[in-house]
């Protein structure tokens, strides 16, 4: 078989680029004698590839003794992945540590949890964060995982694509970090991170970012005469400029061990001969940026995916595909090709956890087509098929149903077809899957801020957080974008691939912090001749939370002061041609602006300036947080990014039909995307007049 590789624009098998379509199947739920029928079934949905777990839980379920036979079979791994050879599949082997998959301690062996509490991860005060989630770099914990890899690491060496096998890609553990921030926050197990040890984890941490216990003190406000006084503060305690500090470097230090784990993991399996590529799934769009000192520490022959499910029980904001949903998953996927990857969902919707709400074959297909229409290049349906859990292993249900395509007896359902015709279509439109997204609208947009949330929300002094960002750049600019028909791509504050295209707008979603060499970059690109609409506050710290006004001093160090609503306060903000635009955020009126200021934006009652440009008109800042609601939010964005020479490709009458365009060399296409259950009319200028049904997308190829 041709091994799998990748780039940021496509897979290939050798050197045909491919979309990677692959299902989940679990060898150990599934009765060995379905094995070949339901592969057969995968491969004629136009599967290329199947996922498994190898749950250490089953393997070694006394310590010390492994176990790869049994008497049905269903723990016959090497046979399983000799049947997905012969069948012509890829297999992507998830061996843990970790499995999650509604196993008894998420896969982990009972006696490892039980006999050695030892390991497992703490909160600062030194309670459990929960009974399954370990410390990753607790040395009791790796001296037990690295037995288990040299065991299982062999296995599945002797499978690789490079020795005649179907083993083409190899994942380590499982939604890393997800265990213990669903548990309540990172880890702080004592002799993991090492407090209070001049050798310890953390201490050796704030000296690499420090470099001078001046420094330390001058951030922390404290006066420690050595590294190892210093200690970590959960969130909650994080109240002001300080304690925000404290909180963040910890929590890099933490995720610096995450990526320590993955480093140690991915050697292990080199050691044991498995040559693959790695690959992850981050465990959800909001957690991508996690990944950041993963990625840099593994570098090229690793891949980053997402997890994309909309509903797995009652709890969730939605039952079926939304568009507040697709918005985060265009977010997810637009992080994941800026950090080098072809955007990748790990664990899409192929059922869910809970019978109810029910995950339907209509609501999964559009799902799918969606997904292709915001550039996604890679998929494995978690899951395609289920079956019985071995005796006391699952902790759901005795039947791992999942309501998956196909049911555990073997049962074909309608997600079946559903995921038959999305298969036919990517091989239909093979070109798609190098096809890149067109955009006429770059977002600025700093991964730091996705971070913000597990570490500090609202702080004095900063007038608006990085957590504060994140939410806006998704409930207003993306989302307005997309109402109002702009094609919006986003861009990496830490890059320098956006600043040389002057020729289109950016949009900049900006914090009260920056660091100094992103704000520089924004800098450049304005004395370059570059055109920027910046919200809704200037920077004025770096990211050690130290004073760094260099954009705002840049730009004549105007003041900008929230604008306090109270109860019974009316506020009308109007910009240019659109008035009484809908505030449903913060606002920021601007004082002591440049003497070539031009106002572009006002509170009519009060008269103060909201909006305002400088530089010749390049440069606009914008005082408004919004989350998109009304036709104004959109006018609004058009009035202000128009003339800085925003040209729109598409436009559709419809702000609930959202359009994206999908291009290669002369090739292209306009997807339209209907996420209400109702049908949709518009009139979109490629394509003219269009009936939506419920709950669909259009594929439209277009002329050059």
């Amino acid at each position: 078989m041709q091994p799998i590789t990748f780039t940021r624009d496509c897979y290939r098998l050798g050197d045909e680029p491919v979309h990677l379509n692959s299902g989940e199947f679990h060898y150990f739920r599934v009765p060995r004698a379905d094995w070949e029928t339901r592969m057969r079934l995968f491969r004629e949905a136009g599967g290329n590839c199947i996922a498994t777990y190898i749950p250490w839980l089953l393997h070694e379920p006394r310590e010390g003794e492994f176990v790869f036979t049994s008497e049905n079979g269903h723990l016959n791994l090497e046979e399983f992945l000799t049947t997905a050879r012969r069948l012509g599949l890829h297999v992507i082997a998830r061996p843990g540590p970790y499995q999650y998959s509604e196993l008894v301690h998420s896969g982990l062996p009972r006696w490892l949890v039980e006999q050695y509490p030892q390991l497992l991860a703490r909160d600062l005060a030194g309670q459990l964060r929960n009974a399954a989630a370990v410390s990753y770099t607790h040395p009791v914990f790796l001296e037990k995982a690295r037995r288990w890899f040299a065991v299982v690491g062999p296995i599945i060496a002797r499978h690789t694509v490079s020795r005649g096998g179907a083993v083409a890609l190899t994942q380590f553990d499982n939604e890393l970090t997800g265990i213990q921030l669903w548990s309540g926050g990172p880890d702080y197990n004592p002799e993991t991170f090492g407090f209070g040890r001049a050798d310890g984890y953390y201490p050796q941490f704030l000296q690499r970012r420090y470099r001078s216990l001046a420094a330390l003190n001058t951030a922390y406000a404290a006066p420690h005469a050595r590294w190892e006084d210093a200690r970590p503060v959960e969130q909650q305690a994080a109240t002001d400029l300080a304690g925000v500090c404290r909180a963040r470097d910890y929590f890099d230090c933490y995720l610096a061990s995450v990526a320590d784990y993955a480093r140690t993991l991915v050697g292990w399996l080199r050691d044991a001969g498995v040559d693959t590529p790695f690959v992850h799934n981050s465990a959800n769009p909001e957690m991508n940026a996690l990944f950041l000192e993963t990625a840099a520490a593994l570098g090229e022959n690793f891949l980053l995916g997402s997890d994309h499910y909309y509903a797995l029980d009652q709890s969730w904001p939605q039952n079926n595909p939304t568009p507040q949903w697709l918005v985060r998953c265009f977010q997810s996927l637009e992080m994941l090709r800026l950090m080098g990857y072809p955007p990748s969902v790990f664990e899409m919707p192929g059922g869910s956890l809970s019978d109810w709400p029910p995950i339907t074959a209509e609501d999964g297909e559009v799902c799918y087509r969606a997904h292709v229409a915001i550039g996604m290049k890679g998929h494995n349906y978690y899951i395609y098929t289920g079956g019985p859990n071995p005796p006391g292993a699952g902790v759901t249900a005795d039947v791992y149903d999942y309501n998956a395509a196909i049911g555990p007896f073997g049962e074909v359902r309608p997600l079946y077809e559903a995921q038959k015709r999305f298969g036919q279509f990517l091989l239909t439109h093979p070109w798609l899957a190098e096809a890149g997204m067109e955009c006429d609208l770059r977002v600025v947009f700093d991964f730091e801020y996705a971070r913000w949330r597990d570490y500090g929300k609202s702080v004095a002094p900063l007038t608006f957080t990085g957590s504060q960002a994140q939410e806006f750049l998704r409930r207003g600019v993306l989302t307005t974008a997309f109402c109002a028909s702009f094609l919006p791509g986003l861009a990496d504050a830490a890059s320098d691939e956006w600043v040389a295209d002057t020729t289109r707008p950016v949009f900049i979603v900006s914090a009260a912090t920056m660091s100094r060499a992103k704000q520089e970059r924004i800098v450049k690109f304005l004395q370059a001749g570059g055109r920027a609409v910046i919200a809704p506050v200037l920077p004025e710290y770096d990211e050690q939370l130290q004073p760094c006004p260099v954009l705002k001093n840049f730009l004549g160090a105007p003041r900008a002061t929230r604008a306090r609503r109270f109860r019974g306060e009316d506020v009308r903000l109007s910009f240019r041609e659109t008035a009484n635009v809908f505030v449903n955020g913060e606002i920021f009126a601007w004082d002591n602006l440049p003497a070539d200021a031009q106002v572009l934006g006002r509170d009519e009652l009060t008269n103060r300036p909201i909006a305002w440009a400088t530089l010749g008109g390049r440069a606009v800042v914008l005082g408004l947080q919004w989350s998109h609601g009304m036709r104004e939010h959109a006018g609004m964005l058009g009035e202000l990014l128009r003339p800085l020479g925003l040209q729109p490709r598409v436009t559709c009458s419809n702000p609930n039909v959202w359009c994206t365009l999908r291009s290669r060399g002369r090739q292209s296409a306009l997807f339209a995307i209907n996420l209400f259950t109702s049908p949709q009319t518009a009139e979109i200028n490629l394509i003219g007049p269009v009936t939506l049904p419920p709950m669909s997308v259009l594929y439209r190829e277009l002329t050059a």
